[in-house]
């Protein structure tokens, strides 16, 4: 077993697979070292030192624009995009267990915007406010450019979660003497948890990285994309690493906060099974 040759198939994909690593971090990581240049430091290598200098000027206005405000606004307008994304998945998730007249329109066209280049939905919502003679708002038009983009993910996971959902819980508490309400919270949420949280995850990550549905829709207040290229076309020092860097920072961060959510439910519902046997 142990003298055997691994065939060249093997080679060719470790190969790839450390050149798509590279692809995909290597400019990370240039970011990341970059944002840490001394205070004399440019764009580029070699490095003049090291310091703290641009991670500071992001707090300062005149340096770097409106870094803190666009900021707050794509985290909470993040914020109520996942909401959103994950109480529409599941009700839509909920309702397509069940035929009804004119499903399958319903859902192509909830998928359909995924197949639609992101900068037309974008203009089409823009133009369809200003016709109405609505101001396009981050919070109002962008909101619904950003649902636009996330609910057909979520939907889609619902809809695999749903297609191998054991129903025969439902109907043991329903057995039990449990409302159609109770069913929900207390059967079908539970187990779906983890799905919820991964759709969660998307909901806030898709919305909080968007810059072309929200080119034309977010109106006179930038969000953190729309910021950060503006900044691209007048910052000419290495705050724009460091503002790369605290952004990449944050978005890693949401993703272990998920990660360790669904591993705590996970061990928690591994527990209690192993409780329940032990009392048997």
């Amino acid at each position: 077993m142990h003298g055997r040759k691994r065939p060249k198939s093997f080679y060719l994909l470790g190969a790839f697979f450390i050149l798509f690593v590279l692809f995909l971090y290597g400019p990370m990581s240039t970011i990341f070292i970059l944002s840490f240049q001394g205070p004399e430091g440019g764009l580029t290598f070699p490095m003049r030192g090291v310091s703290l200098t641009w991670f500071r000027n992001l707090l300062e206005k005149q340096m770097v624009g409106d870094f803190a405000g666009s900021f707050t606004r794509s985290f909470v307008l993040g914020i109520i995009v996942m909401f959103l994304t994950v109480a529409i998945s599941l009700s839509g998730g909920l309702a397509f267990r069940h035929r009804f007249r004119g499903a399958s329109v319903i859902f192509y066209l909830a998928i359909a915007s995924l197949i639609v280049p992101s900068i037309l939905i974008s203009l089409g919502i823009g133009l369809q406010f200003r016709i109405i003679g609505w101001d396009t708002t981050w919070y109002g038009s962008a909101l619904g450019a950003h649902l636009t983009w996330t609910l057909p993910f979520g939907l889609l996971i619902m809809f695999a979660v749903f297609n191998r959902f054991n129903k025969s819980y439902e109907e043991a508490a329903r057995d039990l003497g449990a409302s159609p309400w109770q069913v929900i919270r207390h059967v079908v949420i539970p187990i779906t948890l983890p799905s919820l949280i991964g759709i969660a995850l998307f909901g806030l990550t898709l919305s909080y990285d968007e810059f072309a549905r929200t080119l034309m829709t977010a109106g006179t207040d930038n969000t953190l994309p729309l910021e950060i290229y503006a900044m691209t076309t007048n910052v000419t020092t290495p705050v724009l690493y460091a503002l790369g860097t605290v952004t990449s920072a944050f978005s890693f961060l949401i993703i272990v906060l998920a990660l360790g959510a669904v591993t705590f439910l996970r061990w928690r519902r591994a527990r209690h099974g192993s409780d329940a046997g032990k009392g048997v």
